[in-house]
């Protein structure tokens, strides 16, 4: 029997007789339907007094269904970017105005974009009096707030949804250079296009926008709107002076704000979908089905008495949830690995969702520009797991003694022969350290997920020698700390940071240290450090300032300069394809690099062995081969059947749901995002036959177009 079709077929039958055991229902919750049309928006420019934005034209790729998220925003006819002219300023705005925000409702201003070429106003919102002729609400000099009897020059105030305006234009009140999500100086290259993925922000990021803020009640409340808007800028300022050939002033001047782009997006409504006057039904688990399952709790709501409150864990905690519970448990739980015990113990298990674990990255470099195809295996993501290059446990050596147990290491992976062998293009850019991303971003959650990826390194005999302490072909060893753990002879369920050293920073009489814990810090979990990538950041801690609390020293993180944005870390797909990132290619078991696609997630699946629990499938990645991708994981819902009958019969819905109109794929509630991969149809529905993964009409994940080929990069 080909194998594909016998795990396909398996899927399938484990399903029926989940639905059997949980009590089956007379029909499936109706589906809902996939996006039928494209919601992307282009806006063309226009000419203004000096410089001529006619042939650009900007397209804004998704303006429907939208949440926190990364939003594709290309744009072709363009003036090739130059020494500080000619690119383009990007920023999220609130306004309820149908004709488009103010200036004042902008989220613009924090970014610290000194390091670059620019002109000394081009990204704050401070304007210079007298400098625009256009120029009418802020044309004056105002008072000094913190000098009484001098001056200052005006500035465009940021007046949130709800609350003062700023006074200042330093007033980090609502967002600051931590957290906001301007695109101040947007390239454009020398064919006149350009590209970015913009950190989108819904009001759980950013309250002050109110982005999906619920309008209306229940399942007919729908999410606020918001805007983008798109500055161009040339070489002129407002009164046509060239300072340097380049411009010097805020886009918020307002002859520059005549020249915006503005882009209505529409926002799903942030929060429950559900009247929290239904009974409820908690469910929990694995994160790799918290995009999937936040999804579909609308379509499961709609139509019924009951809601389901999903809350995520470990799959670890989770199954103990499930095999010791409480009267506030959850009846149903999420989970890799299947149950102690199985059916033995009474507990039936469904599969879900097919997903994957990707190396997700973000990652601007000098003299490449944004990198998009990059190559790991698995003794370079040892290395990176293990804290093995120098640099990711201490910025730099300038005066400090060398790591003596890292001694002999390349100080980066940028200095690593069997890097630049597999990426070449980084070969011009190896001596330049601030290149480097740092240490790679790990979910500090203990779960089945961390499993897969040591599964994945100790799978390739290189790589486990390598961990086991002998050194690669260039010398470079293993940090003994991460040796002494045995992570050679066994796959650990999380990601250990174990190397102690402190390195000491000194700012006259007071000193203070930092770790590989803040040089290499944690994420919270995949979620978080995928948003996190997104802004090019670790939120590496590495530098001192001083601490007006204590009167001494505090770690903060270096300023995040567009241009120089970069970081990698491990995600879900489903996290990495919301917010834009690009995958790591990775090698599977034939040597053959593959990212994560629909394609290659599905045949992954195809190659599963049997797990202890019959009908459970386990993710083996020494077995993927052809265009099978390594980390492929399908995730499986678990239920007793001890439970009440009612109890039965609402997680069966659940089941039948996410495992057959949860399956389409689609922006919309109720649908499968992107990033999963539909199952074979003999996976969702009882007794059908086996069939080919269905497209989407969307990216099914960060790593190209849905359904393309085996994957392979």
């Amino acid at each position: 029997m080909n194998r594909r079709r016998g795990r396909a077929t398996g899927l399938g039958a484990l399903l029926a007789a989940v639905v059997l055991a949980l009590l089956p229902l007379p029909q499936d919750p109706p589906a809902v339907a996939a996006e039928p049309t494209s919601s992307a928006v282009t806006r063309r420019g226009t000419k203004g007094p000096y410089d001529d934005f006619s042939r650009l034209e900007v397209t804004v790729h998704q303006t429907r269904n939208l949440r926190g998220q990364g939003l594709r925003v290309t744009w072709k006819g363009g003036e090739p970017t130059g020494q500080g002219t000619d690119f383009l300023q990007i920023m999220q705005c609130w306004g309820d105005d149908p004709a488009g925000p103010k200036r004042e409702q902008c989220q613009f201003g924090a970014t610290n974009i000194s390091a670059l070429a620019v002109g000394a106003n081009i990204g704050v919102r401070r304007l210079v009096a007298g400098r625009d002729p256009l120029e009418k609400e802020y044309a004056e000099d105002i008072p000094d707030p913190e000098y009484p009897g001098q001056t200052t020059s005006p500035f465009v105030p940021f007046t949130p949804v709800s609350g003062p305006p700023t006074k200042k234009v330093t007033d980090w009140t609502y967002f600051s250079p931590g957290d906001t999500n301007e695109e101040p100086y947007a390239v454009t290259q020398p064919d006149g296009t350009g590209e970015v993925g913009f950190n989108l922000q819904s009001t759980r990021e950013a309250p002050h926008l109110g982005c999906g803020d619920p309008v209306g009640t229940g399942a007919a409340a729908r999410g606020r709107g918001c805007w983008l808007v798109v500055v161009p800028r040339g070489s002129f300022d407002p009164d046509g002076t060239q300072n340097n050939h380049k411009p010097q002033s805020s886009p918020f001047s307002q002859t520059n704000w005549n020249q915006r782009l503005v882009f209505p997006l529409d926002f799903l409504p942030v929060g429950d979908p559900c009247p929290t006057d239904r009974e409820e039904r908690r469910i929990a688990g694995s994160e790799l089905v918290t995009e999937a399952v936040t999804s579909w709790q609308s379509a499961l709501c709609a139509g019924h008495t009951t809601r389901f409150t999903f809350t995520q864990r470990g799959e670890e905690l989770t199954r103990s949830g499930l095999l010791a519970p409480t009267p506030t448990s959850s009846g149903l739980g999420f989970t890799v690995e299947p149950v102690a015990g199985g059916e033995k113990a009474g507990f039936v298990h469904a599969p879900v969702a097919v997903s994957g674990l990707t190396v997700g990255f973000f990652w601007e470099a000098d003299k490449i520009g944004l990198v998009r195809d990059l190559r790991l295996n698995q003794r370079l993501l040892a290395k990176l797991l293990t804290l093995s290059y120098p640099y990711d446990v201490r910025v730099g050596v300038g005066g400090l003694a060398p790591l003596d147990h890292l001694k002999g290491n390349p100080v980066s992976i940028l200095r690593d022969p069997e890097f630049l062998e597999l990426n070449p293009k980084f070969d011009e850019v190896r001596q330049g350290e601030m290149n480097y991303p740092g240490g790679i971003l790990l979910s500090a959650e203990r779960s089945d997920t961390a499993k897969v990826v040591w599964d994945y390194v100790r799978s390739d005999p290189a790589a486990r020698e390598f961990l086991d302490g002998k050194p690669d072909p260039w010398g470079m060893k293993v940090n003994p700390f991460s040796e002494d753990l045995g992570v050679a002879g066994t796959s650990l369920y999380e990601f250990p940071k174990a190397d102690p050293s402190e390195t000491p920073l000194v700012v006259g009489d007071r000193t203070i240290t930092y770790g590989a814990l803040d040089r290499s810090p944690y994420a919270a979990d995949f979620h978080d450090a995928a948003r996190w990538i997104r802004r090019g950041s670790h939120n590496s801690k590495f530098e001192a300032e001083d601490d007006t609390a204590t009167g001494g020293l505090k770690l903060k993180a270096a300023p995040i300069v567009p241009g120089s944005r970069r970081a990698l870390g491990i995600v879900d797909a489903a996290s990495a394809a919301r917010y834009g990132l690009a995958a790591v290619a990775l090698p599977n078991a034939d040597g053959r690099f593959v990212l994560p696609t629909t394609a290659s997630l599905t045949e992954a699946v195809g190659q599963f062995r049997d797990s202890a629990v019959p009908g459970v499938l386990a993710a083996d990645p020494a077995r993927a081969r052809k265009g099978a991708y390594p980390l492929t994981v399908v995730t499986y819902a678990a239920a007793s059947r001890s439970l009440p009958a009612d109890a039965r019969a609402d997680y069966a819905r659940v089941m039948r749901y996410a495992a057959g109109p949860g399956q389409t794929q689609g922006y919309g509630p109720g649908l499968l995002p992107y990033g999963y991969a539909p199952m074979p149809a003999a996976g969702r529905a009882p007794g059908a036959a086996p069939a080919a993964p269905r497209g989407g009409g969307g990216p099914p994940g960060p790593g190209g177009p849905g359904g393309g080929g085996g994957g392979g990069a």
